[in-house]
């Protein structure tokens, strides 16, 4: 690989989560730690949004749009990775992934939707392994905090019980923030893609979606509310499970089945006892539907900065051995969950794969599977996550 490259360019730096990675990577990472650049559609764009974030001058623009596949080409020439902010993916991400494979770059995005994620795993896993591009999805707080939940309080069961635990449960406890208008555009392109192509219901329906050739046991449906005597709580379905749960049974089977084969995972939201938490639990029901609804936000819109700072997340992490013993995990973000914490993430990912892991194989991976406790320490050091074993 060329010294002369860059290390990272973000594509859809213009756009709303484009522009807070970039915001981050010129706040924390000057010129000299980090050759970086901005890619997008227009110059114009691009050097308004440079100077909006305080970037130095010379911070390279580049015109690439998904729509040019030259462009695309001669982006990814001048670099080692990308950073893709691009959504939805499977209306404008063919063509990159395409592209990378080709190259040998790596590539990172904030992708949710599981269909297009397997499409991409099936036609394109061998060229990635040929040409030594590491294709890492799913960057963002989808999934990676629930993913490296599950890994880490593994860690804690396997010290505790002597073993993993075949059974993990994931539990919002708290969560303040805006859902993204990427999130919601991606998944009306899903239930989109499933209308036209009803074969498709038999991926996004099946917990093992990204796990080609391997189907593991029987999971919890999560999809109405219940009550859990071991946590004196009424739960709420969590409309993220859609994707995390299939990322954390990818990225058990990426690592070679640490967790085992028989590994049941699920996530929902706890809305507290008695009847108020019942009526809690029925309440997120019905904004779970709102929130991909004709309200819901549109690609480019987010939280004012001060709501981003404000927002923050809880997420409780509970491993169960089969004697019913169980150890439990706390993981927090310090900003809203959709855009404060994921832009650090992706730029955290992407910087960690770069310089902590780089003998990661080629391929597709899951950010947790990839690089695994390395990964947890530079989200704790730089991304304002914690980890931690709750008693």
């Amino acid at each position: 690989m060329s010294s002369s490259k860059l290390d990272i360019v973000v594509y859809g730096a213009t756009g709303f989560t484009g522009q807070l990675v970039v915001e981050y990577l010129a706040a924390h990472y000057r010129v000299g730690s980090l050759k970086w650049a901005m890619a997008g559609r227009s110059k114009d764009k691009l050097a308004s949004v440079r100077d909006a974030i305080g970037a130095p001058a010379d911070t390279p623009l580049i015109v690439a749009d998904a729509g040019d596949a030259a462009s695309l080409k001669a982006m990814l020439a001048q670099t080692r990775s990308v950073i893709s902010t691009v959504g939805p993916y499977q209306l404008y991400g063919n063509e990159l992934i395409a592209a990378c494979v080709e190259s040998g770059t790596d590539y990172f995005d904030l992708c949710g939707e599981p269909i297009w994620m397997r499409q991409m795993i099936d036609k394109y896993e061998a060229a990635a392994k040929a040409s030594g591009a590491r294709i890492v999805f799913s960057c963002g707080f989808d999934s990676v905090p629930f993913e490296l939940g599950a890994f880490f309080v593994q860690e804690e069961a396997r010290r505790v019980f002597g073993a993993p635990a075949p059974r993990i449960k994931g539990r919002v406890r708290d969560m303040r923030g805006t859902l993204s208008g990427g999130t919601a555009a991606s998944a009306k392109a899903t239930f989109d893609a499933v209308a036209k192509d009803l074969s498709l219901v038999a991926i996004l329906n099946n917990p093992f979606a990204l796990t080609p050739g391997f189907e593991g046991p029987k999971q919890p449906r999560g999809s109405k509310p219940a009550y859990e005597e071991d946590l004196h709580s009424w739960t709420a379905p969590f409309m993220m499970a859609l994707i995390n749960t299939r990322n954390v049974h990818r990225s058990n089977m990426l690592m070679g089945f640490p967790y085992g084969r028989d590994f049941v995972y699920d996530e929902m939201v706890l809305t507290g006892p008695g009847e108020k938490g019942e009526a809690n639990a029925k309440k997120v029901m019905a904004l779970n539907s709102e929130k991909t609804g004709p309200s819901a936000p549109k690609p480019g819109e987010g939280p004012s900065k001060e709501e981003r700072e404000n927002g923050r997340y809880d997420l409780l992490y509970l491993a169960v051995a089969p004697d019913g013993r169980m150890v439990r995990a706390g993981i927090k973000g310090d900003r809203d969950p959709g855009y404060g914490s994921t832009s650090k993430m992706i730029s955290e990912c992407a910087i960690c794969l770069l310089r902590d892991t780089p003998d990661v194989a080629a391929g597709f991976w899951t950010p947790g599977a990839a690089m695994q406790h390395k990964l947890i320490k530079r989200l704790i050091d730089h991304a304002g996550l914690t980890f931690e074993v709750e008693k």
